[in-house]
């Protein structure tokens, strides 16, 4: 059966280029089996039987990416393609990167190396699909199974193991026994992989349509060294009446939950990622709070505030950037607010709330809500569901009348305070937050005539 790919036109001269100087040329690897599942590629990639100095003779703009791996990125217009010869790499001695390259004319021996069967096809318009280890035959079953020997493919690069449950999630395959034994076999590799590159993969697996991966990655053992906090979680129960999931599967369902809210869906990629690791961790401490009570009943008090200091932990044993960390954690801090304040008028909740977690948050902490309601016991969601909304009209209410929820925004500031006396310092600070608490409770009292009157008080 012939299978047509149709190559975007600067993918397409450059293969044309490269072929007619006399050499092979084929996009490759993942926009490969992006295209042929009809999914659009993010990037697409070339391989080639030219040496970099022959690529590079050929083409006016290049950019030397990874010469010494063969790499050589062709620029066209603003748009930059990588054309990679091919290669055969030498002994992985560190489990990620192999300590020599040697470049071959044969195309064969470069999909050979490459990790898993559904990325090792190629193709060009004059040959058609190349696919020499049956990646077709595995897309179409939706299998996930590596190239040649498994235990060879994941010796050379630790990442693959966790690659191979990042590309089930993605593609909602399932992984070939014979991988994922050599998978469970070596994944203890995977500590020495840098943060960077594990939370690069666990970024695309909990933002896919199938967080619920991560149960395969632990028993797998993948998670043991990076995450071992999703392994507890694996283990506790919930045995409340408001919950039908452990703590684990119901976070998993949140993540889900999550995927179809409004605010998630209209968010960046960045601030998407930082809203699954949210959910990822909103209850990672429910392990180390539980409780009994007389009844038998489990229970999680006080879970939100110690599960941000945990969560903080692992976002940074992630390398994850200052501003996600920071989000992350007032999110995970505040999550539980729907209920713990629910006897509150709305408005104050959210006024305390947008002074607690940044303006800029409150609409995130709404898909926070939502996706965490929604993984509860059914009996109860539509009364979250109320309150929820009754809390999204408040919001609106203090946004458009534009209450005082800050420092920045309350009528007097350090220097009024000082033309009363008070010497600059800590205490200083103090008065101010103590006016901004009454004004949070009571926006009228944003007045300098009432503030200043309670001050000198």
């Amino acid at each position: 059966m012939a299978f047509s790919i149709i190559l975007p036109e600067n993918v397409k001269r450059i293969i044309k280029t490269l072929e007619t100087a006399g050499f092979e040329a084929y996009a490759v690897g993942g926009c490969v089996r992006d295209a042929l599942l009809k999914r659009v590629p993010q990037d697409w990639d070339i391989t080639t039987s030219a040496l970099p100095e022959e690529v590079k003779r050929l083409f006016p703009r290049t950019v030397d990416t990874g010469i010494e791996h063969g790499t050589v990125t062709i620029m066209r217009g603003q748009e930059g393609y990588e054309v990679t010869t091919y290669r055969i790499d030498g002994k992985y001695e560190d489990c990620r990167h192999p300590d020599s390259v040697t470049f071959t004319r044969s195309l064969k021996e470069d999909l050979l190396r490459r990790d898993f069967t559904i990325n090792a096809m190629a193709y060009n318009e004059s040959t058609g699909l190349v696919d020499l280890f049956g990646g077709i035959e595995d897309l179409q079953a939706g299998i996930i199974r590596a190239v040649g020997n498994p235990t060879e493919r994941f010796s050379e690069d630790a990442l693959r193991i966790l690659r191979a449950v990042r590309f089930a999630a993605q593609l909602g395959f399932t992984i070939e026994p014979e991988t994922k034994k050599a998978m469970k076999t070596l994944s203890g590799n995977l500590r020495v992989v840098s943060a960077e590159r594990i939370r690069e993969e666990l970024t695309k697996l909990i933002g896919s349509d199938h967080p619920e991966e991560l149960f395969e990655a632990r028993d797998l053992g993948i998670t043991a060294d990076w995450l071992p906090e999703w392994d507890l979680m694996c283990e506790t129960l919930q045995e409340n009446v408001h919950h039908i999931y452990d703590v684990a599967h119901h976070t998993a369902e949140t993540i889900r939950g999550l995927h179809q809210t409004e605010e998630y869906q209209n968010a960046s990629a960045k601030e998407q990622a930082m809203l699954n690791y949210t959910m990822l961790l909103h209850d990672c401490a429910k392990p180390q709070c539980k409780t009994f009570d007389e009844n038998g009943q489990a229970h999680f008090k006080g879970h939100a505030k110690p599960g941000a200091t945990l969560a903080r932990e692992v976002l940074r044993r992630l390398k994850c950037d200052n501003e996600t960390v920071d989000s992350c954690t007032k999110l995970i801090c505040y999550h539980d607010t729907l209920y713990r304040r629910h006897g509150e008028e709305p408005e104050v909740t959210v006024r305390f709330l947008m002074n607690r977690i940044g303006t800029e948050r409150m609409p995130f902490l709404f898909a926070v809500f939502t996706a965490d309601a929604g993984a509860k016991a059914p009996q109860y969601l539509a009364g979250c569901m109320r309150r929820i909304e009754l809390l999204r009209e408040a919001y609106r209410k203090v946004v458009s009348e534009g209450h005082c929820v800050n420092l920045k925004m309350l009528a007097v500031n350090g220097a009024d305070l000082m033309a009363l006396g008070y010497p600059a310092g800590p205490e200083l600070g103090e008065v101010l937050n103590e006016l901004l608490e009454d004004v949070l409770l009571t926006p009228e009292h944003n007045t300098k005539e009432y503030l200043l009157k309670k001050a000198k008080r």
